[in-house]
């Protein structure tokens, strides 16, 4: 029995369902990494083409990785940042150029 008179056993002990924080899922930087052999205009050309960015952005990224060896090309889900490496490595591989596309857990 409980102590109040009011209660039942039954509403003695409620517990209340508290919900579950969802996180959110870790993202991933896509990176190209500078080499000395794959054409500017072919780098700027995949990153238009599988990154969806404007020429000027491409041209801009292209330099980046040019200058300094490497530049983040976007920050995507896991599945995403890896069709994407998958993408750019098969289009370099069949154009016969060296470029080499990573990602990293941000």
């Amino acid at each position: 029995m409980s102590d109040d008179p009011g209660k039942t056993d039954d509403e003695a002990g409620v517990v209340t369902k508290t919900k579950p924080k969802t996180q959110r899922p870790p993202l991933y930087k896509v990176m190209l990494l500078n080499d000395d052999y794959t054409p500017m205009e072919f780098v700027v050309h995949v990153l238009e083409r599988f990154f969806g960015i404007t020429h000027g952005q491409a041209v801009e990224i292209m330099l980046t990785v040019h200058k300094k060896g490497l530049a983040v090309v976007g920050v995507f889900s896991h599945e995403i940042a890896e069709t994407k490496v998958a993408q750019v490595m098969d289009f370099a591989r069949r154009h016969q150029h060296p470029l080499q596309c990573t990602m990293e857990k941000e």
